[in-house]
């Protein structure tokens, strides 16, 4: 039997579900999930061992028309992906139909190379509305596959990686068997706690924050954290904290359990919260935030 291996895009516009596939598909948490736009911000690779070949899934951030340096750096991370891969996952809502976002992701895309769209939420789709849908978004590239998929359900992604391997080369391993991201653990953590924060705060201030992991000394039985939430106005930090210091202990312990998980061992996760102003606007502190090539 041949050995396959390849790299593998997932694209599309914001919050159409590509974190949430990519963590189906690898039955594990890899890429943090929430309902708020823009939540990926960097591409992730996942990398699944098969008997038969390697698949190296690259989750990338939603295609947005950027609004300042972290936006621009999230566009370039999606531009910069597709031309390297195999095969590429364009997915779009299909609860939604094709939209604007949808026609601005499909007119980036690489003319050469293996396309495969994917109609997420046909869950929410009855078998006439998902025809037109798909009608209609057969027409934003050369596809060479069209699926209905519920990136929530392992029934109707399961048949998606024999299908990409149907169109990967043969070729090496390229990571170890033992290695499941390129993501190290301090970049993880952070991001785990992004996610809890996203999910406690309100829609205005999402996207001024950042991650910083300050420290990360492991012990035999504990591991100690002390990570600092980034903020673009002072009063951002006030609504971070919470009355009392609410918000700011529920993200910790929310973000602990996970971290725990993650690394089987206790964790003490101290946080922080600081005021960068404008920071999403600096190249400077974008890069310094941990966005950076």
């Amino acid at each position: 039997m041949s050995f396959k291996s390849g790299f593998v895009a997932i694209v599309g516009r914001a919050n159409v579900g590509k974190s949430t596939l990519l963590n189906h598909l690898m039955g594990q948490k890899i890429s943090i999930v929430t309902h708020k736009a823009q939540t990926t911000r960097m591409r992730i690779q996942a990398v699944l061992n098969r008997e038969d070949g390697q698949i190296v899934f690259v989750d990338t951030p939603g295609m947005h028309k950027p609004k300042n340096r972290l936006g621009e750096f999230m566009v370039e991370e999606i531009d910069e992906t597709m031309p390297e891969m195999d095969v590429i996952l364009m997915m779009i809502d299909g609860s939604e139909g094709v939209g604007p976002g949808d026609e601005f992701m499909a007119s980036r895309l690489p003319e050469q190379g293996v396309k495969i769209l994917l109609i997420n939420k046909l869950d929410k789709m009855t078998p006439e509305s998902f025809e037109a849908v798909s009608s209609e978004a057969k027409q934003l590239a050369d596809f060479s596959e069209v699926l209905g998929i519920s990136a929530l359900d392992g029934v109707t992604i399961a048949q998606l990686p024999d299908l990409i391997m149907d169109y990967l080369p043969e070729g090496p391993a390229y990571f170890p068997e033992e290695q499941w991201t390129n993501l190290d653990l301090r970049t993880i953590t952070s991001e785990i706690i992004r996610e809890k924060a996203l999910m406690y705060l309100d829609q205005e201030i999402p996207h001024g924050i950042a991650v910083v992991i300050d420290t990360f000394e492991e012990e035999p039985e504990i591991v100690n954290i002390q990570a600092t939430i980034i903020v673009e106005r002072d009063s951002h930090k006030g609504i971070v904290i919470g009355k009392g210091g609410r918000k700011l202990k529920g993200i910790g312990q929310e973000a602990r359990k996970d971290i725990e998980q993650l690394l089987e061992k206790k964790v003490f996760l101290e946080l922080w919260v600081k005021v960068r102003e404008n920071w999403r606007r600096s190249a400077h502190h974008v890069a310094d935030f941990g966005y950076r090539k």
